[in-house]
């Protein structure tokens, strides 16, 4: 996309030049089913006007689409979100969005190509949208936290009922969001970074 500067010459904004600071940048996915808040997620705590590639659901998906329990849906994303957020001075997060709907996953394995980690949203409605991207991000070792997303009128069941739902390790954090408040999607990616942070933390062995 082209955008002027104040000069009037192309180039980015100046809001989306990262600062000098930076000294890391690394690629998280947010991942999940159809409908469960992975664009809403994005758009909330992107510090960029962040890339989308939602169309219009038109009669094409009729058949094809399970939309049960997002009737109300109008659009979808076709290929990927993409965000950025500083978490602080020297590190950066790019996020990419995956489509949820199955006729799209072909581009989930371009999507995790280097990606460090990954936040799994879930709408307890329907957690089974989201089991195939848990079992994705197993296959090809991405580590990952599990988000549930705040619907309105939504059944809250105790931690311990959902990781046995999806079959999930005690070492998987399991935390609330909502994906539409930037605070709360930031403290979800803040707990990500702390995941992936244990994960390559060495305890030293005792003499």
């Amino acid at each position: 996309m082209d955008y002027r500067t104040s000069e009037g010459t192309a180039g980015p904004r100046g809001e989306d030049l990262l600062p000098a600071s930076v000294a890391a940048a690394v690629k998280v996915v947010i991942v999940g089913g159809f409908g469960v808040g992975k664009t809403t997620m994005v758009g909330s705590v992107s510090e960029i006007r962040p890339l989308t590639t939602e169309e219009t659901m038109t009669q094409a998906g009729v058949g094809v689409d399970d939309i049960a329990g997002v009737e109300r849906k109008t659009e979808t994303t076709v290929a990927m979100d993409f965000g950025r957020i500083s978490l602080n001075d020297k590190l950066v997060l790019y996020l990419f969005g995956t489509p949820g709907q199955e006729r799209f996953w072909f581009l989930w394995d371009g999507l995790f190509e280097g990606a460090l980690g990954a936040v799994v949203l879930i709408d307890t409605r329907r957690l089974e949208v989201s089991f195939d991207a848990v079992g994705r991000l197993e296959e090809r070792g991405v580590p990952f936290v599990v988000a549930v997303n705040a619907f309105p009128g939504a059944p809250v069941h105790p931690t311990a009922e959902l990781r046995a739902a999806m079959d999930l390790p005690d070492s998987v954090s399991m935390i609330d969001c909502d994906a539409r408040d930037r605070a709360s999607s930031r403290d979800t990616l803040l707990a990500l970074v702390r995941y992936l942070q244990s994960l390559h933390t060495v305890t030293p062995e005792t003499p």
